[in-house]
Formats: C-alpha cells, sequence, structure tokens
C-alpha cells in the first residue's frame, strides 16, 4: 500500500485482496457476484428487521447513499419504485454497480449521480426516503436533512440506519483509528446523536423510533439478538438465554458509549410549509 490516499473502490479492493478481512468483506456484501451479495443482503436479520419499518404500500422511494445498491435492490423486491442516489461512478461500489446490479436482476432502477445535500427533485418527490450508512458521511449534516425533507412527501417515511454514534466530539479520533478502511481512504464520520436528533428534525422530520446499538438487527448484523442474549447468559450463568426481554437489551445498548457504536432513526414528514 502506497502513501497515497486512495479513492473508496481502490479501499474495497484492497479489502478484498486481505485473506483474514474474507468475513468483513462478506459482513459489508462488499463481495462479488454483486447480485449473490444483493439476494444475501435481502434475506439477512438487518434487511428482516428493516423491513418491518417500511410503509405497507410501496410506493416511490429515495435510497440515499445507495452505494453498490443493496439497499435499493432489497426496496426494488419489495415492490418499490426506487430512485438510487449515489456520487460515486464506480463499477464496484458506485452508480455503475447499481446500473449493473439492475439490469442482471432485471429490476429498473433510476440512477442518479449527486450528492444529498443538492437533490435534484422537486418537492414532495417521494414516499420514502431510506438512508443506509449515509448519514454519517455527509459533508453537511442539516443541509443533508433538510433536503430529504424537501423531496419526502408530507407523511412518507424516513429510515436512516446504521449510522455511527460518538458521545464527545473527542472521540472521534478514536473511532476512525479503529475502522478498517478510513485510513486508506478518509472517508468515515460520526456524529453526536443529539447532532443526528436536531438534524433531522429541523428537516421537518417528525422522529419516532431512535434505535440504540442492542434495540435491533438492524444494528446489530451480522450479530443478531439472541446471539447477545447467549453471550450474556454465559456471562451470568443464566441457564435460559432466551428469557433476557428485548427491554433489557435496549437498556443495556443506551448505556453502551464506545466511539462509532450504531443508531438506526425512523421518522415520519411533518405537513410541508
Amino acid at each position: 500500500m502506497s502513501g497515497e490516499a486512495m479513492n473508496w473502490e481502490q479501499a474495497v479492493l484492497w479489502l478484498r485482496n486481505q485473506p483474514d478481512q474474507a468475513e468483513l468483506v462478506r459482513a459489508c456484501f462488499y463481495d462479488d457476484p454483486l447480485i449473490d451479495a444483493a439476494r444475501r443482503f435481502h434475506e439477512c436479520g438487518e434487511w428482516r428487521a428493516a423491513r418491518k419499518l417500511l410503509p405497507r404500500q410501496p410506493g416511490r422511494a429515495l435510497d440515499v447513499g445507495a452505494g453498490r445498491g443493496i439497499s435499493s435492490f432489497a426496496l426494488a423486491r419489495e415492490g418499490w419504485q426506487v430512485t438510487a442516489l449515489e456520487p460515486d461512478p464506480s463499477a464496484v461500489v458506485g452508480a455503475q454497480a447499481i446500473r449493473s446490479l439492475g439490469r442482471e436482476a432485471a429490476l429498473d432502477f433510476n440512477v442518479v449521480q449527486e450528492w444529498g445535500e443538492r437533490l435534484p427533485f422537486p418537492d414532495a418527490a417521494f414516499d420514502l426516503v431510506y438512508c443506509r450508512q449515509s448519514l454519517h458521511h455527509a459533508r453537511d449534516l442539516r443541509q443533508l436533512c433538510r433536503e430529504i425533507g424537501r423531496v419526502l412527501r408530507a407523511g412518507g417515511r424516513f429510515i436512516a440506519t446504521r449510522e455511527h454514534v460518538i458521545s464527545r466530539r473527542e472521540d472521534l479520533p478514536a473511532f476512525l483509528k479503529s475502522h478498517p478502511l478510513h485510513h486508506l481512504y478518509g472517508g468515515e464520520n460520526a456524529y453526536l446523536l443529539d447532532e443526528y436528533r436536531s438534524a433531522i428534525v429541523a428537516g421537518g422530520i417528525r422522529l419516532e423510533r431512535v434505535l440504540n446499538p442492542l434495540q435491533s438487527e438492524i444494528n446489530l448484523y451480522p450479530e443478531t439478538l439472541i446471539g447477545v442474549k447467549q453471550r450474556i447468559a454465559r456471562r451470568v450463568l443464566f441457564p435460559l438465554p432466551a428469557a433476557i426481554p428485548d427491554f433489557a437489551l435496549g437498556w443495556l445498548g443506551g448505556l453502551l458509549n464506545h466511539p462509532g457504536r450504531l443508531y438506526s432513526f425512523v421518522g415520519t414528514r411533518s405537513a410541508h410549509e
């Protein structure tokens, strides 16, 4: 690896070539063939939990920061008309990868190469805005959320999953140092929980659920709720891990403070002014 910074595609290709990182590559759905990775995502615990948050009636969905297109694929499989927003043109991790996935899966994605802070869509254009691991990459979080609120119709659903959270700004360097790819391409970030909340609300979105790291398999994947309960049960010598209530995990999740822990956010667009 040279001292020169890589782009996102180069960083992912580097990770793929590390024999000891094969499990991480698969967990991040960076493996090929892409259509197999997308199908695996559609069947995984993260998506099964996220699917429960979707509106019952599919409509027009915007996938912000769509990456390789796995969320776009999953949404389309659920019947949504998907617009995938991805500024990176890459055929491995960006817009061209999404187009190729759409063709191979016979799914009609509308792929738009643009940043989320300047969405090229009219007001109230979407029934759902879905962001998977996207908000923490924002160059201007409040502007991104304003744009999301603008293009989301009144009563439309907002879902942002697996966003990195820090407790103090001083914790950010520790998170960035621990991230397996940040040292290669320098594109990772994390915000305070209150920064996410305030930016989302300022975008005209009424927050309904804020899921901490142990409240949902959305945040836990590739771990599972039962797997966490089993670890806790072994630690405290409790014989019935399945009997540990979910609310107890939620309580424990609220106590976690390690830098970069994952949160998810669910809300509804308030009436447009």
